[in-house]
């Protein structure tokens, strides 16, 4: 059995392009865009099925024709994962783990979505539990076995966040890339198969034998992958700075100073072109144009502009432009068309959402936009204004961000995990 994280693209089935799995926080690329193309629809979309899930902010996620989540269980110190066939939702199977004592403002559940590659779904759960089950499909049942369970917070120092922790896993061939936060390794390399540590991220080298192990705090930022070859690199967002590193080593290539006045940054960076755009609540979004140095990556600014402060919603780029969220923790959230190179604002939508708008790029280049009241908008992008497609209500409050795939969008509410047609009526 294989659950593929590799595009594929299937064929054209009504108004939907069948496409690509959902297998990673932020879809296959890791940036909020998919093949999917999604058609204006008329009155309220079809739910094709909906069944309780436990409490939590992370994220479904789609692969191989299964749907997963990872969730707490009532009234117990535990966290699980369930997974149901996308067809037969009655086809399903949980396996949870222990985790220790945690409570926040915001809700007791995990926030980091889950990763699947192949036979394994990886989870890093609230506490800072790194766990991987393979996923065990015969005819007649679905089984989760645990492989390992790495408690990050012990092995590596971790303080804990506020919020819990929130950065979602990164594959990268055979290692597991986290930000732990820790001062014994602040973000590192873990061996995908065995849970055995790898490397943990080091300051630029000093001629010196010893080198210094990076120790920032993490924030609620996950890391992506970029490049190739000797220009790949790891890019994180941890509470005091911007940082890229070495796949191979975890060395520290480049820094930008990036830190939030509540240690809040929540946005994944975006990459787009040459050009990386990172996000803080308080500081705004910074611009940071990439190229290299002495052989290494290297940045250097290009803009930075305070007024866009996005909160948990990760910008996402169409054409010449980007979109995003932003928000204070004030409440109210903004749409804001972006020009990307200049970070000047083109237009605003204030109130989409009390906090929060998970934005999605379709196939065709529109926007898919569900907001924390539970209203899904496709939006076609323009440079001028704000215009609406389609709209309706799909669930009820939410901070998650939807996963689509092949025609079905899926979204998880406060009660319930929904499974969305997106097909035409």
């Amino acid at each position: 059995m294989r659950w593929l994280i590799t595009i594929f693209v299937g064929f054209v089935v009504a108004s939907v392009s069948l496409a690509v799995d959902w297998p990673q926080w932020l879809g296959p690329d890791r940036d909020g865009t998919t093949t999917e193309i999604v058609k204006p629809w008329k009155g309220d979309l079809k739910v094709l099925w909906r069944t309780p899930v436990g409490e939590g902010h992370s994220s479904p996620v789609v692969a191989d024709g299964y749907v997963f989540l990872h969730t707490k269980v009532k009234n117990e110190d535990r966290e699980q994962v369930d997974v149901w066939s996308v067809d037969d939702p009655a086809r399903h199977a949980s396996a949870s783990y222990g985790r220790g004592k945690f409570s926040s403002p915001f809700g007791d559940g995990p926030r980091a979505t889950a990763l699947v590659h192949n036979e394994a779904v990886y989870l890093f759960g609230a506490t800072g539990h790194l766990v991987r089950f393979d996923v065990i499909k015969d005819r007649t049942k679905l089984e989760l076995r645990q492989v390992f369970d790495d408690n990050t917070a012990e092995l590596f120092a971790v303080a804990g966040l506020k919020f819990g922790v929130s950065s979602s896993p990164l594959l990268d061939g055979d290692k597991l890339i986290v930000l732990t936060g820790g001062k014994k390794g602040s973000i590192v390399a873990i061996d995908a198969k065995t849970g055995q540590p790898i490397w943990k991220a080091v300051e630029a080298k000093t001629g010196q034998p010893i080198r210094k192990t990076l120790d920032d705090a993490a924030s609620y930022s996950s890391p992506i992958i970029t490049g190739a070859g000797d220009k790949q690199q790891f890019i994180c967002l941890t509470q005091k700075r911007l940082v890229g590193l070495s796949p191979k080593t975890g060395e520290l290539f480049w820094e930008f100073p990036f830190q939030d006045v509540l240690a809040e940054s929540s946005t994944t960076p975006v990459l787009i072109g040459d050009l990386l755009i990172a996000s803080s609540v308080t500081l705004g979004s910074v611009g940071l144009k990439m190229f290299e140095k002495d052989g290494k990556p290297a940045v250097e600014q290009a803009w930075k502009n305070p007024a866009l402060t996005c909160y948990f919603s990760t910008p996402v780029a169409v054409g010449e432009q980007v979109y995003m969220i932003n928000g204070s923790i004030a409440g109210t959230a903004t749409l804001r068309c972006v020009e990307t190179k200049t970070g000047k604002v083109l237009w605003s939508k204030p109130k989409v959402g009390k906090y929060h708008a998970a934005l999605l790029r379709t196939g065709d280049h529109k926007l898919l936009m569900l907001d924390d009241s539970g209203y899904l908008t496709l939006i076609q992008p323009d440079a001028e204004e704000y215009k609406v497609l389609a709209r309706s209500k799909i669930c009820g409050e939410t901070w998650a961000h939807p996963a689509i795939a092949n025609g079905r969008l899926f979204v998880r509410d406060n009660k319930e995990l929904l499974c969305i047609d997106l097909g035409e009526k």
